[in-house]
């Protein structure tokens, strides 16, 4: 009798403070879980401008999935990526204000979408030749690319035209060109005509044959991708898987 009180006494609660330090080593638990997750796993961002239209719309809010990169993997064609920004490609106005209160905590751990980033599709990797067009088609290493069901209807060519003076020509077809430096990703969006992107900051061929390094920031560095785009979920009615799309796997 004495050893079945003993053990009932064990499993007394104890007490108030032994309830709130329970309590608290379970909160601890769960936002190191969460800061896990959105370091190595997923995270969370809202799409802030047209330029992913139609696919993307503005303010949906997307996760963004890490695994996919990891163990020397890298962004492949047809990837919808999230990624910082490389060089001046956002301007003051188009920064969101960060987050406060309740608000910055959660989006420290993952929890609340940002828009501090970028969205667009990776169009050619490392090493990569990509020029435009091929009867109004983005050609790279010399394959058309058929974009028809991802990028926005309307214009007669699937690329915006570079301009040295920082403005371009939405849906024109003047050729350009462009080689993908080694660990960089040449990236658009699917909305061509409003989409500020790598074809959008390239230099003019004699500038990039010159070696000047401003035409770099034409080209994401690997290192800024946080992740691919894997799902929209919100709002509910337009949640969706993203997919990469077939038609980069004719690309040699």
């Amino acid at each position: 009798m004495g050893a079945e009180r003993e053990a009932t006494s064990r499993r007394r609660p104890r007490g108030t403070l032994g309830s709130v330090v329970e309590i608290l080593i379970i909160a601890a638990t769960a936002i190191l879980l969460t800061v896990v997750i959105k370091t190595f796993l997923a995270q969370a961002f809202y799409i802030p401008s047209e330029s992913m239209e139609p696919g993307l719309e503005v303010n949906d809010r997307v996760l963004v999935e890490k695994p996919s990169y990891w163990m020397g993997g890298t962004p492949e064609r047809g990837d919808v990526v999230v990624f910082a920004d490389p060089g001046n490609w956002l301007s003051s106005n188009q920064v969101p204000p960060p987050p406060t209160g309740f608000k910055a905590a959660l989006a420290t751990i993952g929890l609340y979408p940002t828009g501090d980033h970028l969205v667009k599709r990776v169009i050619g990797v490392g090493g990569d030749t990509v020029e435009c067009c091929d009867s109004g088609r983005i050609v790279v290493n010399g394959t058309p690319l058929d974009e028809s069901s991802f990028v926005a209807a309307g214009a007669s060519c699937d690329g915006p035209m570079p301009q040295d003076n920082g403005s371009y020509v939405a849906g024109g077809c003047r050729g350009w060109k462009a080689v993908v430096p080694e660990g960089r990703l040449f990236v658009m969006g699917d909305n061509r005509a409003n989409s500020a992107d790598s074809s959008f900051h390239l230099c003019s061929p004699e500038r990039q044959k010159s070696g000047d390094e401003t035409c770099a920031s034409a080209f994401v560095p690997v290192s800024d991708v946080v992740g691919r785009v894997a799902v929209v979920f919100w709002p509910t009615d337009r949640f969706g898987l993203e997919h990469r799309p077939e038609t980069f796997d004719a690309v040699d």
